[in-house]
């Protein structure tokens, strides 16, 4: 991921609905959900919910899938791999130990 993809992701990410958003489809896992499964879970206008998936999209930060009539939406794990990939790429300078916890910590507990 370069800087203006990493800067897009951030700044899909720095709005409270699209933060809760993320988060939920990544607790959603490959199962995804429907858009209107999205907006009732967070209590969000089905319109306003169009625009933040959108500019999620956008972001390269979720997918999604046409299933007949409806819409199913995935956290794009590539995506999210690549705005950490970018964020630790210069990692600790060259002292892989200290940057350990927090790739623990990343791992996922599953």
């Amino acid at each position: 991921m370069d800087r203006k993809n990493a800067l897009s992701a951030f700044a899909a990410l720095s709005q409270s609905t699209r933060l809760d958003v993320f988060r939920l489809l990544i607790k959603a896992g490959e199962t995804g959900m429907a858009a209107g499964d999205i907006s009732d879970t967070l209590d969000v206008r089905q319109n306003t919910m169009s625009a933040n998936l959108s500019i999620l999209t956008q972001a390269g930060l979720i997918r999604f899938e046409r299933q007949g009539r409806s819409i199913r939406y995935f956290a794009d794990m590539d995506g999210m791999r690549g705005l950490l990939a970018f964020l630790m790429e210069d990692c600790c300078g060259g002292r892989p130990e200290i940057c350990q916890p927090v790739i623990k910590e990343l791992g996922c507990a599953c």
